[in-house]
């Protein structure tokens, strides 16, 4: 197997300061816990940011300013930043941040019920920013919350609108997408062709019973607070590094060692 790659997402545009009160919201906050988050066994951090009021934006300049507080204090972490936004948002607000030339962005791959919104992926705009991601050579996270998702993007791949290197992260367990019953990443994960790379992000109490499997079967995790805001039931978790950091000691309790932000890099692709 390779190294394990741990992902951490560790703010999100649903989750707020009221459910979870260690939240980071400011740049140096965010900045604070990416390093937090990577010297605990984190080598990607998945970035969403937010305004000053806390409200969730893909404003160019304050995913700058964020990428930037991050660089400073951890200049060796890989920055995914995401293409989802807010639920509602437009695609061409969500597109903006690409003009930073990431190493990463995600892609999501259909529309779906998102809770009580309806999370917008037009078909038309799916292929709008692969291609700008392949233009920018941004690499592409291919964001799977159900099954018809991940036969469009393998048949997008097929069609070459969806270029290799393919990493898949499977994020299971929002109300509207598929739960994180174990069977559902089963399904999943037999679906793969033979050469990529997937991942999976359990939202709530499937944070950690699927992360445990991916362990155990090859795929990589993403953990943090835009995903999970307990460490167990009843027990808000104190920092994402917490929840990064409890990955690794199992990983290393399987005997699989975790990547480090170069061997990352190698693993999914990034030149």
């Amino acid at each position: 197997m390779d190294p394990l790659i741990i992902t951490c997402a560790i703010t999100g545009a649903e989750t707020t300061r009221e459910k979870q009160p260690h939240l980071p919201i400011a740049p140096a906050e965010q900045a604070q816990a990416a390093e937090e988050a990577v010297r605990a066994g984190a080598s990607v951090i998945h970035l969403h940011v937010r305004e000053d009021d806390g409200k969730p934006t893909q404003r160019i300049e304050r995913f700058a300013e964020v990428i930037s507080a991050i660089k400073a204090r951890v200049p060796e972490a890989v920055i995914q930043i995401s293409t989802g936004g807010a639920v509602g948002e437009s695609i061409e607000k969500r597109a903006k941040p690409l003009g930073l030339k990431p190493e990463m962005a995600s892609l999501n791959l259909g529309t779906m019920n998102f809770g009580e919104d309806v999370f917008y992926n037009h078909p038309r705009d799916i292929v709008a920013l692969a291609a700008q991601m392949h233009q920018l050579g941004v690499v592409p996270e291919l964001e799977i919350y159900e099954a018809g998702m991940l036969e469009s993007a393998l048949r997008l791949a097929k069609q070459g609108i969806i270029r290799e290197p393919l990493n898949f992260q499977f994020v299971l367990g929002v109300p509207g997408g598929m739960s994180g019953d174990l069977r559902n990443l089963m399904h999943l994960v037999g679906f793969l062709p033979s050469g990529v790379h997937w991942g999976v992000a359990g939202v709530g109490r499937f944070q950690l019973p699927l992360a445990v499997h991916a362990i155990c079967l090859g795929g990589h995790v993403r953990v943090g607070f835009e995903d999970n805001i307990f460490y167990r039931k009843g027990e808000i978790a104190k920092s994402n590094a917490q929840l990064v950091g409890r990955i690794a000691r199992i990983a290393c309790e399987m005997d699989r060692p975790v990547a480090t932000p170069i061997q990352a890099r190698k693993i999914l692709g990034i030149v």
